[in-house]
């Protein structure tokens, strides 16, 4: 009876860290199967650098998702105040959350992206913060 009662428990317990440690929640009887893994991002830059950002970003970032997996699915511009001027909030979307880790960790460490972003912060830091939520479309979403 012990060993009855122990697996539900300790299957339980497996469960509960894994959500823990990867974030992770029940899943929603309204997520879209196979819903592909979409991310929400919002970058916060330095006083007067949006353009730096958006110059990067047309000359080397995009080439380097594409490179590396990501598709761009749309970027945007806050257009009211006090975020325009300041921010650029823009959407991927990946196979998997384990594709977009993937993604992510051979963008990092790619040179070209090391030399961008050396290249167009001397003169100064442009993205002071970012913010990233990642999403799962509903199933009446027109975008899976």
């Amino acid at each position: 009876m012990k060993a009855f009662l122990s697996a539900p428990i300790l299957a339980a317990s497996v469960l509960v860290n894994f959500a823990a440690e990867t974030n992770a929640v029940p899943a929603s009887p309204s997520i879209a199967p196979g819903s592909r893994c979409f991310e929400l991002r919002t970058y916060y830059t330095a006083p007067g650098k949006l353009e730096a950002l958006n110059a990067r970003f047309r000359d080397h970032t995009c080439a380097l998702f594409k490179k590396h997996g990501m598709e761009m699915v749309g970027f945007w511009l806050p257009t009211d105040q006090p975020a325009a001027g300041e921010k650029l909030v823009y959407l991927l979307a990946y196979p998997s959350r384990e594709a977009a880790a993937q993604s992510w960790k051979d963008f990092s460490a790619d040179p070209e992206w090391k030399k961008a972003r050396t290249e167009s912060e001397a003169s100064g830091k442009i993205v002071l913060k970012v913010e990233s939520v990642f999403l799962s479309a509903t199933d009446y979403s027109p975008l899976k």
